[in-house]
């Protein structure tokens, strides 16, 4: 939501930039100020882009031999599947809960090793790779190589210490005419407020891959019982009792979501591929401008400390690595000829938000056609992506709702300025660049919005009777929201002011997709409960959307 003081502004520049003027600013500021309690060299380091320092200037060799607590606390993780490669990520940190992981200023060598069975009998790839400090002690590794559509086991192992082993698979080859792919979708895991119990069942669920699309993290405070989770048998460091503003307090939050056995479970069992909303930042920001109107210089310092962890704290290659406060996360991954997938950046480039962020008619402000939602960088490449693409399915995971959602029955109802509904201009455009390109078979995958939807995507939202271009499935969250309800208060209010909505759950749960030839089938599973444990899962319902004929129908 939006706080007082925040204004909207007209459509910024849209490309990735270096926002080198105002790092200078920050640099500044922070220096003179300790903005936010961070030190000049804090802060240098979280606009930093180089690799580690080296000869007389590196950190110095830690003997590993010495490590005397289990460094593998944050578990291990792999993501963004080629067909000849996968990212094998872990983070040592014997002491997570401190700014130093516990590992202090040392470099620690780790050694990694990729099997085809789970005993690691068969081993393939094996290496060493160097943990920096100047990372947190995260290690990734894109291991080449591999044979495509396979399953590997993964492990790595530092002094005495040897890792859980995690779980991956590399995607079928270029050309290769796939049959079958079955996905999860995930999002919003508020650790305030509930257990991970989605996770628990996600990491045992049969899936080729795990899109996670955003709020991994939030930057709220977290008392000493875990909020919800109302902990008796421990207690918080009062570290996280504060919301996140600087490069180790975002590090530390990473350590506490990873502290989490089920989360760390789905990690190990499944590759991921994710990308970020706000609350890996700040709630509801745009570009660089946060929800409070904060000078855009000093809230850059602090996207530049956000973005930083959260590279270093997901299974990300090094493209993905921040420039200051810039990060290139919008990528193109493939599954054969079966699937493309455009992976979206909602937040980086974005036009502030229209009417101060509150719920509102659409009007000429939020309706400027100069207004985008993607930056012209990210439309150009996700358009010219469509036209060039040999897909039968054409997935699209993204953060915020794309489908219109009416919000109340008046002849002209209020729209959400934070979703698609707030830059209608630059949605139309992806509608009629889809229609362009012939993209038959459009799948857009949504979070951020805490319920389960399934959306008929209309060529126009304003008659019912208008062509069906696609298809919108959100996937509900993990946590945030609590235990949630199967028919929230405005259920009724929204079916019927949405005759493209054809399904509302307020649970929380996860999304399972399986693509194939002829279709594609959504099953949305929910749990009843996240503020006590041990909830079973259940599918809530489940559709159908035939190749060739968009469009969801109940199964």
């Amino acid at each position: 939501m939006a706080l007082p003081g925040r204004t909207g502004r007209p459509a910024s520049a849209l490309a990735p930039t270096s926002h080198e003027a105002e790092l200078r600013t920050a640099a500044r500021l922070v220096s003179r100020r300790r903005f936010l309690t961070v030190t000049a060299a804090a802060a240098a380091l979280a606009f930093s882009t180089g690799l580690p320092a080296r000869g007389a200037f590196a950190a110095p060799r830690l003997d590993t031999a010495r490590i005397t607590e289990d460094p593998f606390t944050l578990g291990v993780a792999s993501g963004d599947p080629l067909p000849d490669s996968v990212l094998i990520w872990t983070r040592l940190a014997p002491a997570p809960f401190t700014p130093d992981g516990g590992l202090g200023q040392q470099r620690a060598e780790v050694a990694w090793e990729v099997a085809l069975d789970a005993s690691f009998a068969l081993v393939v790839r094996t290496g060493t790779a160097l943990a920096h400090p100047e990372y947190a002690h995260s290690v990734r590794v894109d291991v080449r190589g591999l044979a495509p559509a396979t399953t590997y086991h993964y492990r790595f192992r530092t002094g005495a210490w040897i890792s859980p082993p995690g779980r991956t698979r590399t995607a079928p080859a270029a050309g290769d005419d796939v049959t079958r792919l079955r996905l999860a979708a995930v999002a919003c895991q508020a650790y305030h407020d509930g257990y991970y119990t989605v996770h628990r069942h996600l990491a045992r669920e049969d899936v080729d891959v795990v899109f996670h699309l955003g709020d991994y993290l939030y930057e709220y405070a977290v008392d000493s019982a875990g909020g919800a989770r109302g902990y008796t048998d421990r207690v918080l460091p009062s570290v996280f009792n504060r919301e996140t503003a600087t490069l180790a307090d975002y590090r530390m939050r990473y350590a506490l979501y990873k502290s989490d056995p089920d989360l760390r479970a789905a990690h190990a069992a499944h590759p991921f591929v994710v990308t970020w909303d706000d609350h890996e930042t700040e709630n509801n920001y745009a570009a660089e401008h946060d929800e409070n109107g904060s000078d855009p210089a000093l809230f850059l310092a602090r996207r530049a400390a956000a973005y930083r962890a959260y590279w270093e704290n997901q299974p990300l290659r090094a493209g993905q690595l921040p420039d200051g406060p810039d990060a290139q996360l919008y990528r193109r991954l493939h599954w054969g000829t079966l699937a493309q997938f455009d992976v979206l950046d909602t937040r980086q480039y974005r036009s502030d938000q229209a009417y101060d962020d509150n719920p509102h008619v659409p009007g000429p402000e939020s309706d400027d056609p100069a207004r985008t939602l993607t930056g012209d960088a990210q439309e150009r490449w996700l358009l010219d992506g469509w036209a060039s693409s040999a897909a039968l399915w054409n997935v699209m995971p993204q953060q915020v709702c794309f489908s219109q959602r009416r919000l109340d029955l008046n002849a002209e109802a209020k729209l959400s300025m934070d979703s698609w509904d707030g830059y209608r201009a630059s949605r139309g455009r992806l509608v009629a660049g889809a229609k362009a390109a012939g993209v038959d078979n459009w799948l857009v995958l949504t979070g951020d919005v805490h319920v389960a939807y399934a959306f008929d995507v209309k060529d126009d939202f304003d008659d019912p009777a208008s062509a069906t271009v696609g298809t919108e499935l959100t996937c509900t969250s993990v946590a945030s929201g609590r235990d949630g309800t199967e028919r929230p208060a405005n259920w009724d209010t929204y079916m019927k002011a949405n005759p493209h909505l054809r399904f509302y759950d307020g649970r929380r749960g996860y999304l399972r997709v399986e693509l194939n030839r002829e279709n594609a089938r959504a099953d949305f599973r929910t749990v009843p409960a996240v503020t006590t444990p041990g909830a079973e899962v259940s599918t809530a319902a489940s559709f159908v959307t035939e190749a060739g004929a968009p469009g969801l129908t109940p199964v």
